[in-house]
């Protein structure tokens, strides 16, 4: 049996201007990985007060997710990650608390009990297939910071990680986790082979729950594949450097694959890591598909796992195309917030 698990998250690294177009703005942007639950779960928002959409309009990719999961009928189990803002989705708990800022000196302090209640976990999920996904608002800046901690800083580019917005603010997000690990004391590559290090001091709880996850499942012969993009790549990166020698899988979208910022064939090459990527074939005459052929948002909640799982069952991707416009359809007529226009 296949299972997705989405490891819903947040940390106030994602408060900082200019970060990520997880959210209409920073206080909405509290509830996305909350809404996004929900709409895995019931397919709208049903406790959440908004529905998850950059300020340009672009919708969150569990819109995509969705309507993959509910033409499959894939398994999905949502893991309460640190979540700021209360959901109505069913949730497992791992003892996981919000991330702050990671320029604090102790920003992820449940790391390391989180990883290790989430090892528990994963090891005892009796499925044989997991796909593991995130929702976190400011984790590929986080990513960024475990990556440098672990002195992985430079396996998908120079100092590089992709993003939710058209153009990628990496300048600030390189000087962010300089300020992180400054605030630290720690320099690049100093928590190498101490992944939980690198997650507490410069991570998010997600990341650290979905790795933790990971490394259980892993122990039992599960296969896992990371769903996501450059933030699973750190994912990768924390199991390597935790001491699993044995394959990994990466399972992203075209939009991740073909964004100038980011060398996914390098990370395979360094992380020994399968990169499996994923064309939707996204037109321009729905707002919901036309945002990503923009350059926005690319990736996350497990986007590109549901689209290779769409794939593998012969899921025509004109039908992922038609459910994402149902979703989308659907969930803007339960809001007044405006359609935007493509």
């Amino acid at each position: 049996m296949t299972r997705l698990v989405c490891c819903a998250g947040s940390t106030r690294t994602a408060r900082i201007d200019g970060i990520s177009a997880a959210g209409a703005d920073s206080d909405l942007m509290a509830h996305t990985p909350s809404a996004d639950a929900e709409i895995l779960a019931y397919g709208r928002p049903v406790r959440s007060p908004v529905v998850p959409v950059s300020p340009s309009g672009c919708p969150t990719p569990a819109v995509v997710t969705r309507a993959v999961l509910e033409r499959l009928g894939v398994d999905f189990t949502v893991v309460d990650s640190g979540l700021a803002e209360p959901t109505g989705a069913p949730t497992v708990t791992v003892g996981a608390r919000t991330g702050e800022d990671i320029r604090e000196r102790d920003p992820v302090p449940s790391a390391p009990g989180a990883f290790a209640a989430a090892r528990q976990f994963g090891r005892a999920l009796p499925d044989d297939e997991l796909f593991l996904a995130e929702t976190v608002p400011g984790g590929t800046t986080t990513a960024l910071g475990v990556l440098t901690a672990l002195g992985e800083a430079d396996v998908l580019g120079d100092r590089t990680v992709s993003s939710s917005l058209s153009e990628n603010p990496l300048e600030l997000k390189r000087r962010v986790v300089d300020e992180a690990l400054s605030a630290s004391s720690l320099a690049a590559g100093d928590a190498a082979d101490e992944p939980t290090v690198a997650l507490r001091r410069a991570g998010d709880p997600a990341l650290a729950v979905l790795c933790g996850i990971a490394a259980g499942a892993l122990e039992t012969d599960t296969a896992v594949t990371l769903a996501g993009g450059t933030q699973l790549v750190a994912a990768a990166a924390c199991l390597r450097h935790d001491g699993y020698d044995g394959p990994l899988t990466l399972a992203t979208t075209s939009f991740v694959d073909d964004d100038p910022a980011v060398d996914l064939g390098r990370a395979g090459r360094e992380l020994d890591l399968a990169v499996t990527t994923t064309d939707p074939g996204f037109t321009d005459d729905h707002p919901a598909m036309a945002a990503y052929n923009r350059g926005e948002a690319k990736e996350g909640v497990g986007m590109g796992g549901a689209l290779a799982l769409a794939d593998r069952a012969g899921l025509p991707m004109a039908d992922v195309r038609d459910g994402v416009r149902e979703v989308y359809d659907r969930l803007l007529a339960d809001t007044d917030r405006e359609v935007p226009k493509a």
